[in-house]
């Protein structure tokens, strides 16, 4: 299972299809967007359709085959409300924060547990990675980049659109979380950046 991090998008198409594209590219099973995304029509370009529900087979959010689950939470530059219901037409809209499980359970190990917040707070991002409870915690907001693991839990920034702030990224990122490719269930080298030129 492979998937897709990305934040803070800012109402840039550009970038959003080309976050989009390198999704499909790279065979993304699930995306999360840890929010600002700032207006509903900047959300549409994510509904490429669903993998089949593992379930019963059926294609969960309508669309093609071919296509990624999709999770969202807010962001503080999120000001318009709509951008829930628009998320929910097609995926889930997790709120100022949410938890999520991946993986079967087949076998002990295997399933991975992500907390997603946008990270306009740090002190809530610190909880969630000192807290113990995840393997892994994703946000955004600072756009910059990064990854690091504190006592067996991994944080994931994946940067976001170049904005005029010290430490900021200089180009946009996204990041891709290859699960099969953990070495233990946190695992920070099984996250990959990307840069994309838009």
């Amino acid at each position: 299972m492979r998937i897709g991090i990305v934040s803070d998008t800012h109402d840039d198409l550009a970038a959003v299809e080309a976050a989009v594209a390198l999704f499909e590219r790279e065979g993304v099973d699930v995306v999360v967007h840890c929010g600002d995304f700032v207006a509903p029509f900047s959300v549409t370009p994510f509904d490429v359709g669903t993998v089949p529900d593992a379930d019963d087979g059926r294609d969960a959010g309508g669309g093609s085959d071919a296509g990624f689950e999709f999770y969202a939470v807010r962001g503080n530059n999120d000001g318009e409300w709509t951008v829930e219901s628009t998320v929910d037409a097609f995926g889930t809209y997790l709120g100022e924060a949410g938890t999520l499980s991946f993986g079967d359970g087949s076998e002990a190990g295997d399933d991975v547990s992500v907390a997603v917040t946008h990270g306009t707070s740090a002190v809530v991002v610190d909880a969630l990675v000192d807290c113990g409870d995840y393997d892994y915690v994703f946000h955004g907001h600072t756009h910059a980049h990064g990854v690091e693991e504190r006592d067996g839990t991994v944080r994931v920034n994946p940067g976001g659109l170049p904005i005029p702030v010290d430490g900021a990224d200089d180009v946009f990122r996204v990041a891709v979380l290859d699960v099969d490719a953990r070495d233990g269930p946190a695992d920070p080298d099984a996250v990959t950046h990307y840069g994309l030129d838009v």
